[in-house]
């Protein structure tokens, strides 16, 4: 390995992240042949295959694949170390790559924007996706940190709790129940109910209340958005129960939250990161400012 050089394993990884040569020129700004020429010398100085061609599909050979996380640990390191420099001269700058669920995208846009501010050095990489996604990421190390309403317990995450994300019951303005006060948890079940799609944290809270309560609620409609779920209930198609912070728009005032029993339901935000993970300056940066920040602003 000491004959490799940076060029050919920055080559090689950006070849099976890709999984495809043409990729891999287009991203680097290179041509195919250079690809390929370059993934050839460092096979032949590692002695081994790298790499397998089955039809038109790229895959890893077992070489390959312990080649792919040496690569990955090496760039994190030099990432590290170039932040650490631009610390010791008392700049920051670098990178940071962040995923959060969309129902996060009601603020952290905000945080963002302060955050920039204060550091206009720092590039961001924002990752908006859902549960199932953000485990798939966590599990390729593709990302700094993570914020979601519900860390996963089958990874080994190092978590912290940040802001409140209660659930509310919604429903449009002129809704029958919206006068009312203390409605009894099972009344809902006279009426049509929009959910989050399965595997949503919202939808697995939902669903532990009503069955700790015996509730049976009339599934209209299943939405994979926050954004569906309103106009949906603005469409007169049910009731619905989200995030209080899906609210903070003033384009949201012909929606109300219903005065619920056992609503709303506690949860919080969290951001995590890999446990055995090494947070590089940014990242701690980032998160001690997060910290702070959700302190005194409410959201």
């Amino acid at each position: 390995m000491i004959h490799a050089t940076l060029h050919q394993l920055q080559v090689f990884e950006t070849t099976a992240r890709l999984g495809s040569f043409t990729k891999a020129a287009e991203e680097l700004d290179i041509t195919q042949p250079t690809v390929s020429s370059q993934v050839k010398q460092l096979t032949k100085t590692i002695g081994l295959p790298l790499f397998e061609q089955i039809g038109k599909q790229l895959y890893l050979t077992q070489a390959g694949r312990e080649l792919l996380t040496t690569c990955q640990d090496v760039f994190s390191q030099l990432d590290n170390f170039e932040m650490k420099i631009a610390d010791l001269k008392g700049t920051k700058e670098g990178k940071l790559s962040l995923s959060v669920i969309t129902t996060a995208t009601y603020f952290i846009p905000r945080i963002l924007g302060s955050f920039c501010l204060l550091y206009p050095d720092i590039d961001i990489s924002l990752q908006v996706t859902n549960h199932k996604q953000i485990q798939e990421r966590m599990l390729n190390n593709q990302d700094d940190l993570y914020i979601l309403s519900q860390p996963p317990c089958e990874i080994d995450l190092k978590s912290q709790p940040f802001i409140d994300n209660p659930l509310v019951v919604i429903a449009r303005k002129d809704h029958p129940l919206v006068e009312n006060q203390q409605i009894p948890l099972e009344m809902l079940e006279a009426y049509p109910f929009i959910m989050r799609e399965l595997g949503s944290g919202t939808r697995k809270a939902v669903q532990n209340l009503f069955n700790e309560h015996n509730i049976n609620v009339r599934v209209r409609l299943e939405l994979g958005s926050n954004e569906a779920i309103k106009q949906a209930i603005l469409g007169g198609l049910g009731i619905s129960v989200l995030s209080k912070h899906t609210l903070t728009f003033a384009s949201n005032e012909d929606l109300a939250i219903l005065d619920v029993e056992n609503f709303p339901i506690p949860r919080h935000w969290y951001i995590s990161h890999l446990a055995g993970k090494q947070l590089s300056v940014i990242a701690q940066t980032f998160l001690d400012f997060l910290i702070d920040r959700t302190q005194l602003m409410e959201l």
